[in-house]
């Protein structure tokens, strides 16, 4: 590999890494700072938390537009977009005063963040030498994203009210959409046509049979973590009372400590996903969430904390196991709208777990008819993924060649 291009791939890897984190802060800021709003505005958390439900829902719809963007104009400066959209919908949001305000301007941050997965994975599937570590170290990121996005909302809540757990980050995401677009303009990152590394595609039918399978292991996916993540900072306030999480940071604080929890599990997701059946690996992580989720609706207090880390830990294992999947049955060149297709199910659900959430706290004190739900869905996983065909190169797979890099944008590569 040329020095040039070596580089271009290093930055490329580094700035997935960056928006992985990123797109999961800003998407989480706000499933914290809803509880200074409930103070502040006088109204209802489930009133409250529906606000979301726009932005979450853009999250999936608008993912397969970015993946066909990605595929035909260019990764890197879609990801670009992303960091200016996530920022200005953040700063938005800071200045509402009203929920219709506060609705929209988080509508504009879920739009942002509806370009990440389908493009930065598909990105990081194309620059990395070995797809297993590279979705490994991918998922870190986005594990301390997910974390991050509590303590960070929290955090800055605390020292300067919520107004400026918007703020900040909103600016931040600025700076990155500037510093990426230096790097681009300067030509020191190039988007690639196809895979750094020779892969294979499956027969046509193995093709729609796992694109079909998938596609409910996804759906079913993304409500189990779009429950849990908006569910945490109330099922903990609840859980541990006054004994730590008695104001939002340490709400926050008990968020990042169980979402960062499951960032080393991913690693070795990713690790066993080079060395091991990843359909097994898939279905594990499946299986044994099962009885968490059980267990969940009957304790309370800091065993809640312990159960939502091994719930996260598993959750995060399956997803390098489910990227190496879809990419082991997508040409490169059609990857982004396969990412793509792959999000408008998972995030397309995500607005289902909060009106789940909205719906269960409703109806109940507390978070047990989420988790029967979760269990039935655990179990769809489990069940659905058995079907899988086994991993290989089918009758009439053919290789794909390495065709190299070009330079930004890359308008109907591949075709």
């Amino acid at each position: 590999m040329m020095p040039a291009e070596q580089r271009s791939a290093r930055l490329s890897l580094a700035y997935s890494n960056i928006g992985h984190t990123t797109m999961h802060v800003m998407t989480g800021l706000y499933l914290t700072i809803v509880l200074e709003l409930v103070r502040e505005w006088q109204m209802g958390y489930e009133d409250l938390i529906r606000l979301w439900t726009f932005g979450a829902l853009l999250i999936g719809l608008g993912a397969p537009l970015a993946g066909w963007l990605g595929d035909r104009w260019s990764d890197s400066r879609m990801i670009v977009v992303m960091f200016v959209l996530s920022g200005l919908g953040a700063i938005g949001a800071a200045l509402a005063d009203t929920p219709d305000q506060m609705m929209w301007a988080l509508a504009v941050i879920g739009l942002g963040g509806a370009i990440y997965h389908p493009v930065g994975i598909s990105w990081t599937m194309k620059n990395a030498a070995n797809r297993g570590r590279a979705m490994g170290v991918l998922g870190i990121f986005g594990s301390m994203g997910v974390a991050g996005g509590s303590i960070v909302a929290g955090g800055l809540a605390a020292l300067w009210g919520w107004h400026s757990a918007f703020l900040v980050p909103g600016l931040i995401c600025l700076v990155f959409a500037l510093a990426l677009g230096w790097h681009i303009a300067r030509g020191a990152i190039m988007d690639r046509r196809a895979d750094m590394v020779e892969s294979t595609v499956p027969g046509r039918r193995e093709l729609v049979r796992a694109f079909i399978i998938l596609s409910v292991t996804m759906m079913c996916g993304g409500v189990i973590f779009q429950s849990l993540l908006t569910m945490s900072p109330k099922w903990f306030e609840q859980a541990v009372g006054t004994d730590l999480a008695g104001s939002t940071l340490g709400v926050g604080g008990l968020v990042t400590a169980v979402f960062l929890a499951g960032a080393l599990p991913q690693f070795l997701g990713g690790l066993l996903a080079d060395r091991l059946p990843v359909k097994w690996i898939y279905m594990g992580c499946a299986l044994f969430q099962i009885p968490l989720y059980f267990l969940a609706m009957q304790v309370l207090g800091w065993s809640s904390i312990v159960l939502a880390a091994g719930m996260v830990a598993l959750m995060n294992m399956q997803i390098p196991a489910e990227n190496l999947l879809l990419a082991h049955y997508t040409p490169a060149r059609y990857r982004g709208i396969a990412y793509g297709s792959k999000f408008v199910l998972s995030f397309g659900m995500a607005p289902l777990g909060v009106q789940l959430v909205a719906w269960a706290y409703g109806r109940t004190a507390g978070p047990e008819l989420v988790f029967a739900v979760l269990a039935v869905l655990s179990s769809m996983v489990l069940l659905s993924a058995f079907l899988l065909p086994r991993e290989g190169k089918g009758p009439d797979g053919a290789v794909q060649g390495k065709e190299g890099l070009s330079p930004v944008p890359v308008a109907g590569a591949g075709d």
